[in-house]
């Protein structure tokens, strides 16, 4: 895993290669995607909901009754560009549960409350 300062870092420089025109890189991507995830399970701490941004990170997050075997309750899964630009603002939380970009299952998914987390 690359150094924290890097992840930070990483956040800035994935948005502005979009902001350039370009995919950011994979590392770049990586790094913003796990930094985000940090930030989400920082706001919302707790274990209710599982929060999946393949294949580069995973976390339980918000307050509420713990998921410890099987299949969680509360699933929110995205890819990793969905997810850099809702936690970033830069797209709507409802709107990409409503176009199917983000696929959330449970009573506890709608994460708007904490977003955007940064930008």
């Amino acid at each position: 895993m690359s150094p924290a300062h890097n992840k930070s870092e990483s956040v800035s420089e994935a948005l502005d290669a979009l902001d350039r025109g370009v995919e950011p890189e994979r590392p770049v991507l990586r790094d913003a995607v796990r930094a985000l995830l940090t930030e989400l399970s920082r706001r919302a701490p707790g274990r209710s909901v599982e929060v999946r941004i393949p294949p580069f990170g995973a976390i339980q997050c918000v307050a509420g009754p713990r998921h410890t075997r099987g299949t969680p309750a509360n699933v929110v899964e995205t890819d990793p560009m969905t997810w850099l630009l809702v936690a970033t603002g830069r797209l709507d939380w409802n709107e990409a549960v409503g176009d199917g970009r983000i696929r959330a299952s449970g009573v506890r998914t709608d994460l708007s409350e904490y977003l955007p987390l940064s930008g």
